[in-house]
């Protein structure tokens, strides 16, 4: 006993040392399009784990994790051209249902098949997948690569040509609530594109490749990210450590939290990756920056001779010596062909744009969507997802448990810290600052009855931060019982508020804020948990206790969630309306929240330890508390009470 009292008082005295920056890094290292990034340093080990990682960061913020089901997409072909060595038709995928993607199908000609196929997504050119000027020809590649023998579909971005029925760049809080946004829409239809080349009896499936450039060149590499049936890619002028992507069909909330467009490229290792670079872009660097970053990560895998890297004179492009650059790689890498005079650029003339709009002279077939409707469609997609894990009996609490851990965890991206992560800063007496080392944030803190061993910790937070929780009587009370208490002013509350200018942190900085940076509310609920962990670094302590008052209920109802080892959890619901997505927009913005399942995910994984739910809205989830509770065999460690729970209740329930 007396050993393992001088070992707290030892890490007491080494968490004192620590320093905490003056100001919170969350106020003033914004991130955004622009900063320029870099990739970190790996084992292969950690490697492998963080790349699976960064495939489910990419399709949760997308909105394609859990996967949408898919639904036939009866193609419809118009009128096939053909030509002496190559043919093209338009093509109409129904990717969703009543939602229709255009794209052009070119065909070799007079060679045998199966043949390759190459994924052909374009950028921001006027003319879309007809662009056909001297910086960017769409129809250029793909009659060419068709003529080398590969089956190619050159399709829309949303809101061009063909695919007209939702605005290119839509975005909303409430879609950011639900992950359904330009981006994730885009990466919906590259994938459907994917089922329709291997599912054509001319194509040989085990040879997928796919390239594009710019806004093309992100569609590639998120597309050769997350789509295991993608072979080789070849991202132009896209790939860098300077500028992330600068549109909506570019940027989707979380996408880019502790991430950047290199890793996610890397991702993509070890399959062969080409990364074709311009001097007049933000790509100049590629060869000293980007590309040995990549190549590290390839020589991990021992596969340093499957990325290479080929830069160009040139503004920001598509032009033909980068096509010739993508033609040989894969005629190396996909025909076995390393000769790269086989495959340079001859002349052709593309279609005029009326022969390959399939719209062109026609409406939208039967049953198309309008945009209102397909929003309202993928949300109840969604709601759907939640639904189909609701908790009946023990294996189903098991498998609803294991599924809304991982998308709560990628909605929150919240960090347990592990043992010795945490710093604090006394600053007198009660007074303590806490962080998370080397992350730069910034937690004031107020830890009453410190020495006492009277009972374990509890963790109180107020939505209007330290005085007020202390003020309040529960907190009077608490303090009154003579057990050790641990207040916080969490994240721009209390004295922790501080003035942020988003907006001049770069150019896009407020527009794509969620991208690369965390909510308020998830900051939040990251500061209960490095409180959390606090205790237990401090006193070594298991049984510690959270009570949330007022708004705070909810964030630590989430954090609890990610947590899962808190002992008991009292939580002030705060008449919240959880089936109301306004109320998450004005009161609870945590993009991706609803599309991880909301509070109803966190019932199935707080079913582990006791729960106190209090002042709650009719609305408020409570009969998947009791579900899962039940299933668990626990349902005496859960307590519901309408309206606002009584102190000496509180402090019962957490056994004070």
């Amino acid at each position: 006993m007396r050993a393992a009292r001088i070992a707290v008082i030892l890490l007491a005295t080494s968490l004192c040392s620590a320093e905490i920056p003056a100001r919170d890094s969350r106020n003033h290292e914004i991130r955004h399009t622009d900063l320029h990034y870099s990739l970190g340093e790996y084992t292969r080990s950690q490697w492998e784990g963080r790349a699976e990682f960064l495939r489910k960061q990419v399709l949760f913020s997308s909105g394609l994790l859990p996967p949408p089901r898919k639904t036939p997409l009866n193609p419809l072909t118009g009128e096939v051209i053909s030509h002496e060595d190559y043919s093209v038709a338009s093509v109409l995928l129904e990717t969703y249902p009543g939602y229709f993607l255009g794209g052009s199908l070119y065909r070799p000609a007079g060679k045998p098949g199966p043949f390759p196929a190459i994924v052909s997504p374009h950028g921001h050119w006027r003319y879309g997948r007809f662009e056909n000027s001297e910086i960017n020809s769409v129809p250029g590649r793909a009659i060419s690569l068709a003529r080398q023998g590969y089956v190619v579909f050159a399709y829309d971005m949303v809101g061009w040509n063909d695919t007209m029925q939702a605005p290119h760049g839509f975005a909303g809080p409430r879609e950011e609530l639900w992950l359904f946004g330009t981006l994730g829409l885009q990466l919906w239809n590259s994938i459907r594109v994917v089922d329709y080349l291997v599912s054509l009896p001319d194509v040989d499936r085990l040879r997928v490749g796919v390239t594009g450039a710019s806004g093309g060149g992100t569609q590639a590499f998120l597309l050769a990210a997350v789509d295991d049936r993608i072979g080789y890619s070849a991202p132009v002028n896209m790939v860098s450590f300077q500028m992330q992507g600068g549109s909506r069909c570019e940027n989707a909330p979380l996408l880019r939290i502790g991430t950047n467009n290199v890793e996610i490229a890397a991702a993509f290792a070890p399959k062969p990756q080409l990364l074709v670079s311009a001097t007049g872009d933000w790509t100049v660097n590629v060869p000293q920056e980007e590309f040995p970053a990549v190549q590290n990560v390839y020589r991990l895998l021992d596969a340093e001779s499957n990325v290479e890297w080929r830069q160009f004179d040139s503004p920001h492009n598509y032009h033909k010596d980068s096509r010739e650059a993508v033609y040989a790689f894969f005629g190396k890498r996909i025909l076995g062909d390393a000769d790269a005079s086989r495959f340079l650029e001859r002349s052709s003339q593309p279609e005029q744009l009326s022969s390959l709009l399939y719209l062109w002279g026609r409406p939208l077939p039967e049953g198309a969507v309008g945009f209102e409707e397909l929003v309202r469609q993928r949300i109840a997609a969604s709601e759907a997802d939640t639904l189909a894990l609701g908790v009946g009996d023990e294996s189903s609490l098991i498998r609803a448990r294991t599924a809304f851990k991982e998308r709560l965890g990628l909605a929150l991206l919240a960090d347990v810290p592990k043992q010795d992560a945490v710093q604090m800063q006394r600053v007198q007496g009660a007074e303590l600052l806490l962080g998370r080392k080397v992350l730069g944030d910034r937690i004031p803190a107020r830890f009453l009855n410190e020495d006492s061993r009277k009972a374990p910790p509890t963790l109180l937070v107020h939505p209007s931060g330290i005085n007020a929780g202390e003020q309040s009587a529960i907190g009077r009370a608490l303090i009154a019982s003579g057990a050790p208490v641990l207040l916080i002013d969490a994240f721009q509350t209390g004295s922790a508020a501080a003035e942020r200018d988003i907006a001049g942190a770069g150019r896009n900085a407020e527009r794509y804020y969620h991208v690369f940076n965390r909510s308020d509310d998830a900051n939040r609920v990251q500061d209960i948990l490095t409180a959390l962990a606090f205790l237990r670094q401090r006193d070594g302590a298991g049984a510690v206790s959270l009570i949330g008052l007022g708004r705070a209920g909810l964030w630590g109802l989430l954090a609890a969630s990610i947590d899962g080892e808190v002992r008991s959890v009292v939580a002030d619901l705060d008449r919240f309306d959880a089936a109301n997505d306004s109320a998450y927009v004005d009161g609870l913005f945590i993009p991706g929240l609803r599309r991880a399942g909301d509070f109803r995910a966190a019932a199935s994984l707080l079913s582990v330890g006791r729960v106190l739910l209090h002042n709650g809205h009719e609305a408020f989830p409570t009969p998947w508390f009791r579900a899962a509770f039940e299933a668990a065999g626990r349902s005496d460690s859960l307590k519901i009470e309408d309206s606002v729970a009584a102190a000496e209740v509180v402090l019962d329930w957490i056994g004070r």
